[in-house]
Protein backbone atom coordinates (compact mmCIF):
# COMPACT_ATOMS: atom_id res chain seq x y z
CA UNK A 1 0.00 0.00 0.00
CA UNK A 2 1.28 3.42 -0.63
CA UNK A 3 0.99 6.89 0.96
CA UNK A 4 -2.45 7.46 -1.42
CA UNK A 5 -3.73 4.41 -0.79
CA UNK A 6 -3.19 5.52 3.43
CA UNK A 7 -4.70 9.02 3.30
CA UNK A 8 -7.40 7.10 1.44
CA UNK A 9 -7.92 4.77 4.51
CA UNK A 10 -7.78 8.20 6.70
CA UNK A 11 -10.24 9.80 4.57
CA UNK A 12 -13.05 6.62 5.06
CA UNK A 13 -12.03 6.35 9.27
CA UNK A 14 -11.41 3.56 11.46
CA UNK A 15 -13.81 0.47 10.49
CA UNK A 16 -13.58 -3.24 10.80
CA UNK A 17 -10.42 -3.35 8.31
CA UNK A 18 -8.73 -0.39 9.65
CA UNK A 19 -7.39 1.56 12.82
CA UNK A 20 -5.62 4.35 14.00
CA UNK A 21 -3.46 4.99 16.97
CA UNK A 22 -1.34 8.15 17.97
CA UNK A 23 1.97 5.53 18.70
CA UNK A 24 3.28 2.41 19.76
CA UNK A 25 2.57 3.70 23.35
CA UNK A 26 3.78 0.56 25.54
CA UNK A 27 2.83 -1.77 22.17
CA UNK A 28 -0.47 -3.86 23.52
CA UNK A 29 -2.85 -1.64 21.24
CA UNK A 30 -0.67 -2.26 18.44
CA UNK A 31 -0.04 -6.18 19.45
CA UNK A 32 -3.65 -7.12 19.45
CA UNK A 33 -4.96 -5.55 16.24
CA UNK A 34 -2.42 -7.05 14.61
CA UNK A 35 -3.61 -10.33 15.94
CA UNK A 36 -7.33 -9.13 15.35
CA UNK A 37 -6.87 -8.22 11.49
CA UNK A 38 -5.03 -11.69 10.88
CA UNK A 39 -8.08 -13.29 13.08
CA UNK A 40 -10.21 -12.21 10.31
CA UNK A 41 -10.71 -10.54 7.33
CA UNK A 42 -7.28 -8.82 7.34
CA UNK A 43 -6.56 -5.01 7.31
CA UNK A 44 -4.74 -2.21 7.89
CA UNK A 45 -3.36 -0.12 11.33
CA UNK A 46 -2.41 3.35 10.63
CA UNK A 47 0.27 5.21 13.26
CA UNK A 48 0.11 9.16 14.01
CA UNK A 49 -3.35 9.73 13.36
CA UNK A 50 -5.91 10.43 15.76
CA UNK A 51 -9.55 9.03 16.21
CA UNK A 52 -10.79 12.52 14.39
CA UNK A 53 -8.61 11.06 11.45
CA UNK A 54 -5.97 14.15 11.95
CA UNK A 55 -2.74 13.50 11.26
CA UNK A 56 -0.74 14.50 14.47
CA UNK A 57 2.56 12.02 13.42
CA UNK A 58 4.58 9.22 15.92
CA UNK A 59 7.05 11.42 18.33
CA UNK A 60 9.56 8.19 18.39
CA UNK A 61 12.05 7.75 16.31
CA UNK A 62 11.39 6.62 12.70
CA UNK A 63 13.47 3.66 12.36
CA UNK A 64 13.20 2.39 16.36
CA UNK A 65 9.46 2.76 15.21
CA UNK A 66 9.81 0.10 12.38
CA UNK A 67 11.85 -2.23 14.66
CA UNK A 68 9.50 -2.66 16.99
CA UNK A 69 6.83 -3.00 14.45
CA UNK A 70 8.97 -5.72 12.81
CA UNK A 71 9.18 -7.38 16.59
CA UNK A 72 5.62 -7.65 16.73
CA UNK A 73 5.20 -9.25 13.47
CA UNK A 74 7.57 -11.82 14.49
CA UNK A 75 7.19 -12.41 18.23
CA UNK A 76 3.96 -10.31 19.24
CA UNK A 77 1.70 -13.27 18.51
CA UNK A 78 1.88 -17.14 18.87
CA UNK A 79 3.02 -17.10 15.38
CA UNK A 80 4.67 -14.80 13.20
CA UNK A 81 2.53 -12.65 11.00
CA UNK A 82 3.33 -11.99 7.42
CA UNK A 83 2.29 -8.41 6.67
CA UNK A 84 3.92 -5.18 5.11
CA UNK A 85 4.66 -2.44 6.81
CA UNK A 86 4.98 1.30 5.20
CA UNK A 87 6.21 4.93 6.35
CA UNK A 88 6.28 8.41 5.10
CA UNK A 89 7.42 11.81 6.79
CA UNK A 90 4.02 14.10 6.34
CA UNK A 91 4.19 17.72 7.49
CA UNK A 92 2.79 17.26 10.75
CA UNK A 93 4.98 13.84 11.39
CA UNK A 94 6.03 10.20 10.61
CA UNK A 95 2.93 8.36 9.40
CA UNK A 96 3.70 4.45 10.02
CA UNK A 97 1.36 1.79 8.87
CA UNK A 98 1.00 -1.89 8.96
CA UNK A 99 -1.16 -3.97 6.20
CA UNK A 100 -1.91 -7.51 7.50
CA UNK A 101 -3.54 -9.94 5.80
CA UNK A 102 -6.02 -12.46 6.19
CA UNK A 103 -3.85 -15.25 7.52
CA UNK A 104 -5.29 -19.09 8.75
CA UNK A 105 -2.71 -22.00 9.82
CA UNK A 106 -2.94 -24.69 12.14
CA UNK A 107 -4.79 -22.74 15.04
CA UNK A 108 -5.92 -19.02 15.64
CA UNK A 109 -3.33 -16.68 16.52
CA UNK A 110 -2.95 -15.35 19.96
CA UNK A 111 -1.30 -12.46 21.41
CA UNK A 112 -1.15 -12.18 25.27
CA UNK A 113 -2.31 -15.87 25.66
CA UNK A 114 -5.74 -14.54 24.20
CA UNK A 115 -7.05 -14.51 20.77
CA UNK A 116 -8.66 -10.77 19.47
CA UNK A 117 -10.52 -10.78 16.58
CA UNK A 118 -12.17 -7.28 14.68
CA UNK A 119 -15.52 -6.03 16.22
CA UNK A 120 -16.65 -2.92 13.67
CA UNK A 121 -14.25 -0.78 14.73
CA UNK A 122 -13.28 -2.44 18.09
CA UNK A 123 -10.59 -5.14 18.45
CA UNK A 124 -11.96 -7.26 21.19
CA UNK A 125 -11.63 -10.76 22.27
CA UNK A 126 -14.33 -13.19 20.88
CA UNK A 127 -17.09 -14.14 22.13
CA UNK A 128 -18.27 -17.70 23.16
CA UNK A 129 -19.80 -18.06 19.65
CA UNK A 130 -17.54 -15.68 18.18
CA UNK A 131 -14.63 -18.03 19.38
CA UNK A 132 -16.28 -21.33 17.79
CA UNK A 133 -16.80 -19.39 14.39
CA UNK A 134 -12.98 -18.70 14.54
CA UNK A 135 -11.97 -22.23 14.99
CA UNK A 136 -14.06 -23.39 12.55
CA UNK A 137 -12.66 -20.79 10.29
CA UNK A 138 -9.23 -22.24 10.75
CA UNK A 139 -10.15 -25.43 10.15
CA UNK A 140 -8.99 -26.60 13.67
CA UNK A 141 -11.06 -29.73 14.98
CA UNK A 142 -10.34 -30.81 18.99
CA UNK A 143 -10.38 -33.74 19.63
CA UNK A 144 -8.49 -35.39 22.33
CA UNK A 145 -5.55 -36.48 20.55
CA UNK A 146 -4.83 -32.84 19.48
CA UNK A 147 -1.90 -31.29 20.98
CA UNK A 148 -2.77 -28.12 23.18
CA UNK A 149 -0.10 -25.72 21.95
CA UNK A 150 0.41 -23.80 24.74
CA UNK A 151 1.21 -26.40 27.17
CA UNK A 152 3.83 -28.43 28.43
CA UNK A 153 4.74 -31.53 30.38
CA UNK A 154 5.21 -29.47 33.33
CA UNK A 155 1.86 -28.42 33.24
CA UNK A 156 0.84 -31.71 34.27
CA UNK A 157 -0.10 -33.45 37.50
CA UNK A 158 2.66 -36.30 37.27
CA UNK A 159 1.45 -38.02 41.00
CA UNK A 160 -2.16 -38.22 39.29
CA UNK A 161 -1.02 -39.84 36.62
CA UNK A 162 1.21 -42.36 38.51
CA UNK A 163 -2.73 -43.12 41.20
CA UNK A 164 -3.57 -43.44 37.59
CA UNK A 165 -1.37 -46.05 36.22
CA UNK A 166 -1.65 -48.03 39.59
CA UNK A 167 -5.20 -48.09 39.76
CA UNK A 168 -4.62 -50.24 36.48
CA UNK A 169 -1.77 -52.64 38.06
CA UNK A 170 0.83 -50.64 36.82
CA UNK A 171 3.63 -50.04 39.25
CA UNK A 172 5.55 -46.82 38.25
CA UNK A 173 7.98 -47.80 40.93
CA UNK A 174 9.20 -51.12 40.41
CA UNK A 175 11.67 -52.50 37.58
CA UNK A 176 12.96 -51.02 34.98
CA UNK A 177 10.74 -48.02 33.58
CA UNK A 178 10.86 -45.96 30.84
CA UNK A 179 11.91 -41.99 31.24
CA UNK A 180 8.79 -39.95 32.62
CA UNK A 181 7.95 -38.03 28.99
CA UNK A 182 8.13 -41.09 27.24
CA UNK A 183 5.64 -42.96 29.71
CA UNK A 184 3.39 -39.97 29.18
CA UNK A 185 3.62 -40.08 25.26
CA UNK A 186 3.40 -44.18 25.74
CA UNK A 187 -0.02 -43.43 27.87
CA UNK A 188 -1.67 -40.85 24.96
CA UNK A 189 -0.72 -37.94 27.37
CA UNK A 190 1.91 -36.26 25.35
CA UNK A 191 2.28 -35.79 21.53
CA UNK A 192 5.01 -35.14 19.35
CA UNK A 193 4.26 -31.35 17.88
CA UNK A 194 6.65 -29.95 15.13
CA UNK A 195 9.70 -31.88 17.07
CA UNK A 196 8.53 -30.86 20.76
CA UNK A 197 6.03 -33.37 22.97
CA UNK A 198 3.15 -31.35 24.48
CA UNK A 199 0.42 -32.27 26.39
CA UNK A 200 -3.29 -33.80 24.37
CA UNK A 201 -6.47 -32.48 25.24
CA UNK A 202 -6.99 -35.73 26.88
CA UNK A 203 -3.48 -35.55 29.11
CA UNK A 204 -5.13 -31.59 29.78
CA UNK A 205 -8.28 -32.91 30.74
CA UNK A 206 -7.48 -36.21 33.02
CA UNK A 207 -4.28 -34.29 34.28
CA UNK A 208 -3.38 -31.25 33.81
CA UNK A 209 -3.34 -29.03 36.82
CA UNK A 210 -4.94 -26.20 35.21
CA UNK A 211 -7.24 -28.04 32.41
CA UNK A 212 -9.41 -24.33 31.98
CA UNK A 213 -6.17 -22.14 31.54
CA UNK A 214 -5.50 -22.38 27.68
CA UNK A 215 -7.43 -20.51 24.75
CA UNK A 216 -8.62 -23.98 23.40
CA UNK A 217 -9.82 -25.38 26.82
CA UNK A 218 -11.55 -22.19 28.77
CA UNK A 219 -15.15 -23.95 28.22
CA UNK A 220 -14.66 -26.76 29.01
CA UNK A 221 -16.13 -26.77 32.44
CA UNK A 222 -19.68 -27.46 33.89
CA UNK A 223 -21.92 -24.48 34.81
CA UNK A 224 -24.53 -25.62 37.63
CA UNK A 225 -28.18 -23.07 37.56
CA UNK A 226 -30.78 -23.10 40.02
CA UNK A 227 -33.43 -21.28 39.21
CA UNK A 228 -36.86 -20.21 40.91
CA UNK A 229 -38.96 -21.28 38.41
CA UNK A 230 -39.90 -23.99 35.54
CA UNK A 231 -37.70 -21.93 32.73
CA UNK A 232 -34.71 -20.05 32.14
CA UNK A 233 -37.31 -17.02 32.11
CA UNK A 234 -37.57 -17.30 36.20
CA UNK A 235 -35.46 -15.82 39.04
CA UNK A 236 -31.55 -17.36 39.22
CA UNK A 237 -31.38 -18.39 43.12
CA UNK A 238 -27.60 -20.10 42.64
CA UNK A 239 -24.89 -20.36 40.18
CA UNK A 240 -21.50 -22.73 40.26
CA UNK A 241 -18.79 -23.32 38.53
CA UNK A 242 -17.21 -27.01 38.22
CA UNK A 243 -13.68 -26.70 36.74
CA UNK A 244 -10.49 -28.74 37.17
CA UNK A 245 -9.87 -32.10 35.40
CA UNK A 246 -13.11 -34.53 33.76
CA UNK A 247 -13.48 -36.25 36.91
CA UNK A 248 -13.13 -33.05 39.03
CA UNK A 249 -16.01 -31.47 37.29
CA UNK A 250 -18.12 -34.40 38.29
CA UNK A 251 -17.59 -34.39 41.82
CA UNK A 252 -17.69 -30.64 42.06
CA UNK A 253 -20.99 -29.99 39.94
CA UNK A 254 -22.71 -33.26 41.89
CA UNK A 255 -21.53 -31.80 44.97
CA UNK A 256 -22.83 -28.17 43.89
CA UNK A 257 -26.29 -30.11 43.18
CA UNK A 258 -26.32 -32.23 46.96
CA UNK A 259 -25.96 -28.79 48.53
CA UNK A 260 -28.90 -27.21 47.01
CA UNK A 261 -31.03 -29.08 49.85
CA UNK A 262 -33.45 -32.25 49.86
CA UNK A 263 -37.37 -32.63 50.27
CA UNK A 264 -38.76 -33.40 53.59
CA UNK A 265 -41.49 -35.76 53.81
CA UNK A 266 -43.69 -37.08 57.08
CA UNK A 267 -44.79 -40.49 57.13
CA UNK A 268 -46.42 -41.96 60.75
CA UNK A 269 -44.40 -40.22 63.33
CA UNK A 270 -40.76 -39.58 61.83
CA UNK A 271 -39.76 -37.09 59.07
CA UNK A 272 -37.68 -38.57 56.14
CA UNK A 273 -35.67 -36.42 54.25
CA UNK A 274 -35.04 -37.45 50.25
CA UNK A 275 -32.68 -35.36 47.90
CA UNK A 276 -33.98 -33.85 44.97
CA UNK A 277 -32.43 -36.58 42.61
CA UNK A 278 -30.92 -40.10 43.27
CA UNK A 279 -27.20 -38.89 43.29
CA UNK A 280 -26.60 -41.67 41.04
CA UNK A 281 -28.70 -40.95 38.26
CA UNK A 282 -27.46 -37.57 38.39
CA UNK A 283 -23.79 -38.80 38.33
CA UNK A 284 -24.19 -41.09 35.39
CA UNK A 285 -25.83 -38.36 33.41
CA UNK A 286 -22.47 -35.84 34.32
CA UNK A 287 -19.87 -38.70 33.30
CA UNK A 288 -21.93 -38.85 30.74
CA UNK A 289 -21.62 -35.59 29.68
CA UNK A 290 -17.95 -35.02 30.17
CA UNK A 291 -16.79 -38.30 28.52
CA UNK A 292 -19.07 -37.94 25.48
CA UNK A 293 -19.70 -34.17 24.81
CA UNK A 294 -17.84 -32.92 20.95
CA UNK A 295 -14.44 -30.97 22.68
CA UNK A 296 -14.44 -29.47 18.98
CA UNK A 297 -16.91 -27.17 20.13
CA UNK A 298 -14.48 -25.15 21.76
CA UNK A 299 -16.95 -22.38 23.24
CA UNK A 300 -19.47 -24.36 24.71
CA UNK A 301 -19.75 -25.72 28.64
CA UNK A 302 -21.53 -28.18 29.95
CA UNK A 303 -24.57 -27.08 31.37
CA UNK A 304 -26.76 -28.46 34.70
CA UNK A 305 -29.95 -26.31 35.45
CA UNK A 306 -32.21 -27.30 38.01
CA UNK A 307 -36.38 -26.26 37.74
CA UNK A 308 -38.92 -26.11 40.12
CA UNK A 309 -40.08 -29.69 38.71
CA UNK A 310 -37.11 -30.79 36.69
CA UNK A 311 -33.32 -31.11 36.06
CA UNK A 312 -31.35 -30.35 32.83
CA UNK A 313 -28.35 -31.86 31.73
CA UNK A 314 -26.95 -30.36 28.60
CA UNK A 315 -23.86 -31.66 26.52
CA UNK A 316 -22.60 -29.64 23.32
CA UNK A 317 -22.45 -31.83 20.45
CA UNK A 318 -24.73 -34.58 18.79
CA UNK A 319 -24.32 -37.95 19.89
CA UNK A 320 -21.56 -39.89 19.14
CA UNK A 321 -20.46 -41.92 16.21
CA UNK A 322 -24.06 -42.14 14.66
CA UNK A 323 -25.48 -43.02 17.25
CA UNK A 324 -29.40 -42.22 17.65
CA UNK A 325 -31.70 -41.90 20.26
CA UNK A 326 -32.92 -45.81 20.15
CA UNK A 327 -29.36 -47.07 20.82
CA UNK A 328 -28.89 -45.12 24.16
CA UNK A 329 -32.42 -46.00 25.45
CA UNK A 330 -31.68 -49.63 25.11
CA UNK A 331 -28.28 -49.48 26.65
CA UNK A 332 -26.59 -50.24 23.38
CA UNK A 333 -22.58 -50.31 23.60
CA UNK A 334 -21.87 -46.85 23.37
CA UNK A 335 -18.76 -45.82 19.92
CA UNK A 336 -17.56 -43.39 22.40
CA UNK A 337 -15.92 -40.02 20.66
CA UNK A 338 -13.26 -39.65 23.19
CA UNK A 339 -12.05 -43.43 23.98
CA UNK A 340 -8.97 -42.32 26.53
CA UNK A 341 -11.20 -39.96 28.69
CA UNK A 342 -13.80 -42.88 28.84
CA UNK A 343 -11.23 -45.17 29.60
CA UNK A 344 -10.05 -42.94 32.35
CA UNK A 345 -13.44 -42.72 33.79
CA UNK A 346 -14.16 -45.88 33.75
CA UNK A 347 -10.69 -46.77 35.22
CA UNK A 348 -11.30 -44.03 38.21
CA UNK A 349 -14.41 -45.48 39.30
CA UNK A 350 -16.83 -42.97 37.52
CA UNK A 351 -18.00 -45.22 35.18
CA UNK A 352 -19.67 -49.17 36.14
CA UNK A 353 -19.81 -50.21 32.93
CA UNK A 354 -19.76 -49.04 29.57
CA UNK A 355 -23.34 -48.77 27.78
CA UNK A 356 -24.89 -49.21 31.11
CA UNK A 357 -25.53 -45.52 31.85
CA UNK A 358 -29.25 -45.31 30.33
CA UNK A 359 -30.69 -48.77 32.15
CA UNK A 360 -29.01 -47.39 35.73
CA UNK A 361 -30.52 -43.60 35.60
CA UNK A 362 -33.77 -44.96 34.72
CA UNK A 363 -33.81 -48.03 37.17
CA UNK A 364 -32.93 -45.90 39.80
CA UNK A 365 -35.34 -42.89 38.87
CA UNK A 366 -38.06 -45.08 38.30
CA UNK A 367 -37.05 -46.33 42.07
CA UNK A 368 -37.13 -43.19 43.38
CA UNK A 369 -40.26 -41.72 42.44
CA UNK A 370 -41.63 -43.67 39.29
CA UNK A 371 -40.71 -41.56 36.50
CA UNK A 372 -37.86 -42.03 33.63
CA UNK A 373 -35.52 -39.95 32.34
CA UNK A 374 -36.19 -37.81 29.14
CA UNK A 375 -33.58 -37.77 25.97
CA UNK A 376 -33.24 -34.79 23.34
CA UNK A 377 -31.53 -35.28 20.52
CA UNK A 378 -31.14 -31.54 18.90
CA UNK A 379 -28.87 -32.47 15.84
CA UNK A 380 -29.78 -29.08 14.26
CA UNK A 381 -28.37 -27.23 17.28
CA UNK A 382 -26.03 -29.37 18.59
CA UNK A 383 -26.75 -30.56 21.96
CA UNK A 384 -27.63 -33.68 23.74
CA UNK A 385 -29.68 -33.23 27.04
CA UNK A 386 -31.15 -35.49 29.34
CA UNK A 387 -34.10 -34.16 31.60
CA UNK A 388 -35.21 -35.63 35.50
CA UNK A 389 -38.65 -35.18 36.51
CA UNK A 390 -38.69 -33.95 40.14
CA UNK A 391 -42.55 -35.14 40.35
Amino acid sequence: MDWNGVLNRIEAGEGETTEFTRGLGDGAKVRRAICAFANTEGGVLILGVADDRRIVGVREDAEAVQERLTDFLSTGCSSPVSAKTGRHKDADGWVHWVEVPRQRGFEPLRCEGRAWIRRARSTAEPSATELQELYNAFGYILTEERTIEAADSSHLDLQKFHAYLAVQGLDASEGPQPDSQSDLRNCGVLADSGGELRPTLYGVLAFGKMPQKYVQTANFWVEGVAYEGRNRASNVLQVAEAKGTVDEQVSRATGWFAGLGRFERYGELRRQDRWLLPGKALREAMVNAVVHRDYALVGSHILLEVFEDHVDVTSPGALPNHMDEKHVLRGALPRARNQQLAHFMLANGFMERRGRGWPIMREAMMAFNGTEPSLLHDKDNRVVQVRFSLG
